[in-house]
C-alpha cells in the first residue's frame, strides 16, 4: 500500500541527508582534498549499499535490472557522481561555497524542464508556486553577501557550478528513466559504480593514487567521510531515487534543494557561524512553500 506524499516526504528525508553530509565532507575536504574525499566516499557507499542490498535482495551485487536499465542509471551515475559533483566542488575552490550553492538552486528548475523533454513529466499550478516560493526562499538565503564581498564573480566559477547543477539534475531524471520500479537501493549501487569507475579513470590519468592513501592515514578524516558516506551517497542518493520513484522529479528536486536553509542552524553550532535574520525569515518562507507543494 502506497503511503500518501511518500515521494515528498523522502525528499524532505533527503534534504536532511544532505545537510549532514555536507558538513562532513566540508570537514573532511579541508583535511585532505575534495577530490581525495569523493573518490573514498564512493567506495564507503558502495560497502554500505553492498550490505543493505544482501539483507533485502540476498545478493551483494544490484540484480534483476535489464541491460537498459543498467545504461540509464550507469550514465546517471556519470552526470550526478562524476561530472556534478567535479565541477561542483572546483566552484567551491574558485567562486566558495555561498555562491556555488546560490547557483545549485537552478537544479529544481533544470529537473523540471529535463523531466518534461526526456519523461514527458509536466507540474500542476499549485506543484509551480510551491516550487517559485522555495526556490525563492532559498536564494534570498543564500544571496546575503557579507562586507568586503563586492568583488567580481569569476564567469569561470559560475560555469562550474551551472554545470554541477546540469550533471545532478540530468543524474536525477537519468536515474528515474533507468530505475523503473526496482529498488532504489539496488539502482543507486549501480550510480556509484559508475562514480568509482569515473574517478578511478581521473585519478590514473592524473597520477594522485598515492593521495589517496595519504587521505587514508588520517583516522580523523576518515571519520567523517565515513559519516558524510553514510548520510551522503549511500542514504540520501538512496532516498533522493526513492522520491524522484515515487513523484515527479521536478517536485523531488525542490524539495532536496532545500538542503542550504537546513544546514543554518547546525552551522551555528559547529561552526559559530552567526544566524541573520533574512536567515530566519528565509527559512521561514521555505516552509510555507514546501507546505505548499503538499497541498
Amino acid at each position: 500500500m502506497n503511503i500518501p506524499y511518500t515521494g515528498e516526504f523522502a525528499a524532505l528525508a533527503t534534504a536532511a541527508c544532505w545537510t549532514m553530509t555536507s558538513l562532513a565532507f566540508e570537514s573532511a575536504g579541508k583535511r585532505v582534498g575534495s577530490l581525495q574525499v569523493n573518490l573514498i566516499r564512493l567506495f564507503m557507499a558502495f560497502f554500505f549499499l553492498a550490505s543493505l542490498n544482501y539483507f533485502f535482495n540476498g545478493s551483494f551485487l544490484p540484480s534483476g535490472f535489464p541491460v537498459s536499465s543498467w545504461s540509464w542509471l550507469l550514465l546517471s551515475g556519470i552526470a550526478g557522481f562524476l561530472i556534478g559533483d567535479l565541477l561542483l566542488f572546483q566552484a567551491f575552490v574558485v567562486i566558495g561555497a555561498r555562491i556555488s550553492m546560490l547557483i545549485m538552486t537552478l537544479v529544481p528548475v533544470m529537473t523540471a524542464i529535463l523531466s518534461f523533454a526526456i519523461l514527458g513529466e509536466s507540474l500542476g499550478g499549485t506543484a509551480i508556486i510551491g516550487m517559485a516560493v522555495t526556490i525563492s526562499a532559498i536564494i534570498y538565503v543564500v544571496s546575503g553577501r557579507k562586507k568586503g564581498d563586492d568583488q567580481p564573480v569569476s564567469s569561470y566559477g559560475i560555469a562550474l557550478a551551472t554545470g554541477g547543477a546540469f550533471g545532478q539534475a540530468l543524474g536525477l531524471v537519468l536515474s528515474k528513466l533507468g530505475m523503473a520500479e526496482f529498488s532504489p537501493v539496488a539502482a543507486t549501487q549501480i550510480r556509484v559504480i559508475a562514480g568509482i569507475i569515473g574517478f578511478s579513470i581521473l585519478f590514473t590519468m592524473l597520477k594522485r593514487w598515492h593521495l589517496i592513501k595519504k587521505s587514508l592515514s588520517d583516522i580523523s578524516a576518515v571519520k567523517r567521510i565515513a559519516t558524510g558516506a553514510f548520510f551522503g551517497p549511500f542514504l540520501g542518493v538512496t532516498l533522493s531515487l526513492a522520491a524522484v520513484q515515487y513523484t515527479k522529479a521536478g517536485i523531488a528536486a525542490t524539495l532536496m534543494a532545500i538542503s542550504p536553509v537546513l544546514i543554518i542552524f547546525p552551522s551555528k553550532v559547529l561552526f559559530k557561524e552567526k544566524i541573520k535574520p533574512r536567515d530566519v525569515a528565509g527559512a521561514a518562507i521555505t516552509v510555507i512553500g514546501v507546505a505548499i507543494m503538499f497541498l
